[in-house]
């Protein structure tokens, strides 16, 4: 008889972020990033160049939190930091040329962990997931007052790196 652990949702969803997490760390490599920085890239690529702090609540992650990412992304030539023309304290933040290039390259990959893990699922399965997934998110942002937006509730760590 399954014990009651294995039968938690909770405990499945912990698991198959886990995986996934490692899945798209191991393919990061190829692109010479971590877990944490796609997103970043991704949302840069989609909405263009924002100020720290909309990129932080975008991303459901703190402030620091993001500071640290751009730095490390800063370093590889991927992104830039410009202060906002009137206000020297607000730090807008876009991509290079060269973060253009790695961000394009993301799409194919990140598709392909996306596959593996649905593969198994036709169609239907798919889309009666996702809006499970996103009742579950909605749920738990209104409980724990936390953003209900997709993103990384997970913080980038030097752990990540190694």
């Amino acid at each position: 008889m399954a014990g009651k652990s294995e039968k938690s949702i909770g405990r499945l969803l912990i698991l198959s972020s886990r995986l996934h997490r490692a899945r798209i760390g191991e393919k990061l490599q190829a692109l010479s990033l971590f877990p944490g920085q796609e997103q970043v890239l991704e949302v840069l690529a989609a909405e263009g160049a924002m100020p720290m702090g909309e990129l932080a609540s975008r991303l459901n992650v703190r402030p620091p939190t993001v500071s640290k990412t751009i730095a490390r992304l800063s370093a590889q030539g991927l992104v830039q930091r410009s202060t906002d023309g009137g206000d020297g304290r607000l730090v807008r933040v876009q991509l290079t040329p060269e973060g253009e290039v790695r961000s394009k390259a993301l799409g194919g990959l990140l598709d392909e962990v996306e596959n593996e893990m649905l593969g198994e699922l036709d169609g239907k399965d798919r889309k009666r997931l996702r809006k499970l997934l996103r009742k579950t998110v909605k749920a738990l942002g209104k409980v724990g007052n936390r953003s209900t937006q997709d993103g990384d509730d997970e913080p980038e760590t030097e752990d990540d790196e190694n």
